[in-house]
């Protein structure tokens, strides 16, 4: 080519340089991945959702069917209020009716079955009447004095359990009038299983779901994994932090948010299905597990085990990662747990068994 024109691979170059200009000022205009958060009141306690997504208006549609879903669970699940489906259940069951259920109660029923047996009956939502007369049917503490040892024999000696559900199908009837259903034990982690599968859902693959300490996470906080902290069970702040590895659950039963306080003792919420009475030996069990519904009914069995059969029970449910804090202050730690757990408090001690 004659005169001042560009030759063919200027042109090229230059357009080249164009479409790479282009691509520069399109990535700069589009949305960064930034943290989104909302708060929604479940079960009792307050349900924190933080996603790091570039989509913020996904999140809040994802939020949206959340809560509308989880409002439905809070009417139909309650132990003690309205007319929902667990109290009519256990209306039911009290006259000795059959009831007709809902699939989903079904489902999370069936699972408690099956955990209670893992359990070796540790796990036993089927004590709703011994919750209620400890006074734990309630939205405020109780206070007073402890039930009387008679009120606490006779329930026992009911033996309420899961064992003693049958299903028809979709229709559950038992023959032991004392069974009263209370789902507090596992319903909370059935609910972060579902809050991370809906966010899922919406294309949000980043996030957290916190309630009141119990948690699932999936993918990562930007460039970070997501880091959490478990809270102390004898003072402020937390006892140990660790990271979370892609798509897992920290569930964590303690005694020290529900109980009721009489004399100077205070009893916990969580009861030992064999005695009728609170734990006394543990202050709090943790556990990580994929599964935030077995993590929840698995903390609550550990917790009532104690230092003597945890062990035994962590290895009937599966939970590889597993820490118990004593009333002394010690710490028993699976050795899978021990690798990721960094403590920031100083303990006791620091107890694990040998593989």
């Amino acid at each position: 080519m004659i005169g001042g024109g560009a030759t063919m691979p200027n042109l090229k170059r230059v357009s080249h340089l164009a479409f790479l200009l282009c691509a520069l000022l399109l990535a700069a205009c589009a949305p960064r991945p930034a943290e989104q958060q909302r708060t929604l009141y479940l079960f009792g306690t307050l349900l924190e959702i933080s996603a790091y997504t570039d989509d913020p208006a996904g999140f809040q549609a994802a939020v949206d069917q959340l809560e509308q879903r989880f409002q439905r669970m809070h009417e139909d699940w309650h132990a003690w209020k309205g007319e929902g489906e667990l109290v009519r259940l256990n209306r039911a069951l009290a006259r000795g009716e059959p009831f007709p259920l809902s699939e989903e109660l079904a489902n999370l029923l069936l699972l408690g079955q099956a955990y209670s047996v893992q359990s070796e009956g540790l796990f036993n939502p089927a004590l709703g009447r011994l919750i209620g007369l400890w006074g734990f049917h309630n939205d405020e503490l109780p206070a007073g004095p402890p039930p009387s040892v008679e009120s606490i024999r006779e329930l026992v000696a009911a033996l309420p359990s899961m064992d003693d559900l049958l299903f028809d199908g979709y229709q559950l009837s038992s023959q032991n009038p004392q069974v009263q259903l209370d789902l507090g034990a596992f319903a909370k982690g059935y609910a972060l299983n579902l809050a991370i599968d809906g966010l899922k859902a919406q294309g949000i693959r980043h996030a957290i779901v916190n309630a009141g300490g119990d948690l699932c996470a999936s993918g990562r906080h930007g460039e970070r994994p997501w880091r959490i902290g478990i809270r102390h069970p004898q003072g402020s702040g937390v006892i140990a932090s660790l990271e979370l590895k892609g798509d897992e659950c920290v569930l964590t039963s303690g005694n020290y948010e529900r109980y009721r306080e009489f004399e100077g003792i205070r009893y916990a919420h969580i009861l030992d299905p064999r005695t009728g009475y609170p734990v006394e030996h543990v202050a709090s069990a943790t556990v990580i597990s994929r599964d935030a519904t077995l993590a929840d009914a698995a903390a609550t069995a550990l917790s009532v085990a104690g230092p003597e059969a945890w062990g035994r029970i962590a290895q009937r449910m599966s939970m590889d990662q597993v820490m118990l804090v004593d009333e002394a202050g010690r710490v028993y730690l699976t050795p899978a747990m021990q690798v990721r757990v960094r403590f920031e408090a100083e303990v006791a001690e620091v107890i694990v068994p040998e593989r």
